[in-house]
C-alpha cells in the first residue's frame, strides 16, 4: 500500500518553454541537441524569441519535478509524492502551482518575491532536444525553508528521496540535510548525474553527496564524463557503472545500485559487482515526438515501483514504460491514466 508522501523530491522548478525550432535558431544561440546547459548572457534573448516566433507550450518542468510528476502519474494515489523548490511570485509561478496541483503532487514551494520563476528553453529539432535553463528563482532555494516544521514534516513522512544533480548548483546544504536524515533513518536516497557540466564543475559537491546515494541514475554521456573527471580512463559504460556502485557508502543499510540509460540501447544496472542489461521498448521513428523528459520519466517510472518495494526488474520495466510514453508526447506530459501492469 502506497502511503501519502512516501516519495519526496527537491529540485529546480522551471517552467519549460518548449518549441520545435530550426537549425538557424540552434546555431544563433550556439545550443547543441541532447545537451543541457545553464543560460549565459548570450542566451537570454532566446526565451522571448521562442515565445514570439514559435508555437510554444508551457509545461511545469525541471528535472526532479518531472520525475516526481511521472511517479505520481504512475502511482495514481493522490498526494503519494511531495516536492520542494523555489519559484517567483508571478504568473509563471502561479502556472507551476496549478500544474503541480493538477498532477496530484503535494508541492511546498518557497516563493521569492524578488526574482522571476525559472524557465527552461526546450528547443526540439528532429525529435531530439536541447535544454537551456535560466534558473532565476530556482537558484534562490534556502535550507531555512526546508527546516520549517511544516516542510521538515514532509521529510519525516517520506521513505524515499530523489534530488537530481542539478540541485547541487543551488543548495548543497539542503541536499545533505535530507541525505543525512535518510542514512540515519535507513531510508532510500537517490540522485542523478544530470548533466556533463555537473560532473565537471560541481565535482566536489557531487563527491560530498555520493556516500549517501543508494540509487544513482544517469545516461551514458554523463557516466563517461564522470569517469573522465575521476581519472578512470575507461569509456565502457558497464565498467563505469560498476565502479560507481562500488564507491564508499555512508550507510551500510542499502547497497548502491547504479542505473544508466543509453537512449535506444540497453539500460545498464550495476549492483553487487555484477551488471545486468535491460532492453528498452523500441519506438518507430514516426511515433517519436520529442525526447525531452525521457530520462526524467524513466526515473519517475522506476521510483513508482521502488516505493512499492518491487524488484529491480520491475522498476526498470516501469522506467522504460514511462519513458516510452513520454517521448510520444510534447514535453514531459502525462496522458490520461497509465496502462502499466
Amino acid at each position: 500500500m502506497v502511503s501519502e508522501g512516501i516519495l519526496l523530491g527537491m529540485g529546480n522548478p522551471l517552467l519549460d518553454i518548449s518549441a520545435v525550432v530550426d537549425d538557424d535558431f540552434l546555431q544563433k544561440y550556439n545550443v547543441k541537441l541532447n545537451d543541457a546547459i545553464l543560460a549565459e548572457e548570450k542566451h537570454l534573448p532566446m526565451y522571448e524569441e521562442l515565445a514570439s516566433k514559435y508555437n510554444v507550450e508551457y509545461i511545469a518542468g525541471g528535472a526532479t519535478q518531472n520525475s516526481i510528476r511521472v511517479a505520481q502519474w504512475m502511482l495514481q494515489v493522490p498526494g503519494a509524492t511531495s516536492y520542494m523548490g523555489c519559484i517567483g511570485k508571478d504568473k509563471f509561478g502561479d502556472e507551476m502551482k496549478k500544474n503541480a496541483k493538477a498532477a496530484g503532487v503535494n508541492a511546498h514551494y518557497y516563493e521569492d518575491e524578488s526574482v522571476p520563476t525559472g524557465t527552461c528553453a526546450v528547443c526540439v529539432a528532429g525529435g531530439e532536444r536541447s535544454l537551456t535553463a535560466n534558473l532565476s528563482a530556482a537558484n534562490c532555494y534556502k535550507s531555512e525553508h526546508l527546516r520549517r516544521p511544516e516542510n521538515w514534516r514532509l521529510v519525516e513522512k517520506a521513505n524515499y528521496f530523489y534530488i537530481a544533480g542539478f540541485f547541487l548548483t543551488v543548495s548543497l546544504e539542503s541536499i545533505l540535510l535530507v541525505a543525512e536524515h535518510a542514512a540515519a533513518k535507513n531510508k532510500v536516497f537517490s540522485t542523478n548525474l544530470s548533466a556533463p557540466f555537473i560532473c565537471e564543475f560541481f565535482r566536489d559537491a557531487q563527491d560530498k553527496v555520493l556516500p549517501y546515494v543508494d540509487f544513482l541514475f544517469g545516461n551514458e554521456t554523463e557516466a563517461r564524463t564522470f569517469s573522465k573527471v575521476h581519472g578512470w580512463e575507461t569509456e565502457n559504460v558497464e565498467e563505469i557503472s560498476l565502479k560507481i556502485s562500488a564507491l564508499p557508502k555512508a550507510s551500510g543499510t542499502h547497497k548502491r545500485i547504479t542505473v544508466i540509460t543509453q537512449g535506444s540501447d540497453a539500460v545498464v544496472v550495476a549492483e553487487d559487482g555484477k551488471v545486468k542489461l535491460y532492453p528498452v521498448i523500441l519506438l518507430p521513428k514516426e511515433k517519436l515526438v520529442d525526447t525531452n523528459g525521457a530520462g526524467d520519466a524513466f526515473v519517475g517510472g522506476f521510483l513508482s515501483q521502488l516505493v512499492q518495494e518491487k524488484s529491480i526488474d520491475e522498476c526498470v520495466r516501469a522506467g522504460c514504460y514511462a519513458a516510452n510514453v513520454i517521448i510520444q508526447q510534447s514535453g514531459c506530459t502525462c496522458p490520461g491514466k497509465p496502462d502499466f501492469n
